[in-house]
């Protein structure tokens, strides 16, 4: 830890597309868009969630974590983003760095857990309705989530240390917008075969076995929908699970992209790209996703609206 704390710079310099300052007023304007987006849709589902009885169950119970989650997620990154595009010096300290890479990685991961569990919940809901009650207790929420919880912030604590361990030999030029793991990695001037092999076994763990899961989940769910007698049933069933599919597949999806790909020096942009994708414009589009296809959200928002302008009349 000595070789890494000496050679470790006061600052690093967030390269992302300095190389295209034409590209820099465009990507100002997506990710202000993204971020107000982001904070105005999460902060909605948590406050109706909240605020609504009818939407005291497990389901919005995981929603409101999920929410919570994408906007620490994205206020990790996305404020220093935005200054450091309209600045002439595109840095960050390197405690901002520590900060932004532990808080970053350990909120990936417990997405990662968190859209398993939530799985976990469509499909007690579906396959086994007249146990859902008693199977998904309050208890068993709080421990499930709490377990995601715990277990991201684990993974980050271990990731970070092995990473931020690694000598830099006066190397500070991270080729990204905030700073990442697979990133950083590229700034030392050791050998990194041991780390990049620990990212891919633990990425396994955190992306491979929670996709897998939610797959085998689906399977029943979907054969269990396909059961249902109603024509109506299996609308509102569809509607639900397709939702949660939906953020599931663009989460995980572009995560994998990232993670479980051999590090190839012409993906490098689009690895930029990607992981934009999964760290700013997913948590804006899941409140949207779960809010226009989810008319217990929708009718839930109309009621507290209502009772808010009776109030005020």
């Amino acid at each position: 830890m000595s070789r890494a704390n000496e050679s470790a710079p006061q600052e690093f310099i967030l390269l992302g597309f300095s190389d295209r300052p034409w590209l820099e007023l465009p990507l100002f304007v997506v990710f202000l868009v993204s971020y107000v987006l982001t904070i105005v849709g999460n902060m909605t589902i948590i406050l109706v969630s909240h605020l609504d009885p009818k939407l005291h169950t497990p389901m919005y119970f995981f929603l409101t974590n999920l929410s919570l989650l994408d906007l620490c997620y994205t206020t990790s990154t996305v404020p220093q983003m935005l200054v450091n595009i309209r600045s002439t010096r595109k840095v960050i300290s390197y405690g901002g760095c520590v900060a932004q890479l532990f808080i970053f990685l350990a909120l990936g991961s417990t997405e990662c857990l968190l859209l398993a569990v939530m799985s976990f919940d469509r499909f007690v809901a579906i396959c086994r309705p007249l146990w859902y009650s008693v199977i998904m207790h309050h208890g068993l929420c709080l421990q499930l989530a709490t377990a995601s919880w715990v277990s991201g912030f684990s993974n980050s604590v271990l990731q970070s240390t092995w990473t931020l361990h690694m000598p830099l030999c006066g190397h500070r030029e991270v080729d990204h917008f905030f700073c990442e793991v697979p990133a950083l990695l590229k700034l030392s001037c050791a050998d990194t075969t041991a780390n990049e092999a620990e990212l891919f076994f633990i990425s396994v763990l955190f992306l491979l076995i929670p996709v897998t899961l939610i797959l085998i989940s689906y399977t029943f769910i979907v054969q269990a929908v396909l059961r249902i007698q109603s024509a109506e049933g299996r609308r509102k069933a569809f509607g639900t699970c397709g939702s949660h599919l939906i953020v599931v597949t663009l989460f995980y999806g572009t995560a994998i992209y990232m993670y479980l790909q051999p590090p190839s020096a012409s993906s490098k942009d689009r690895g930029k790209m990607v992981s934009l994708f999964y760290g700013i414009i997913t948590p804006m589009l899941n409140p949207i996703i779960y809010t226009l296809r989810n008319k217990e959200v929708k009718g839930a928002f109309k009621r507290l609206i209502s009772r808010a302008f009776l109030i005020n009349k």
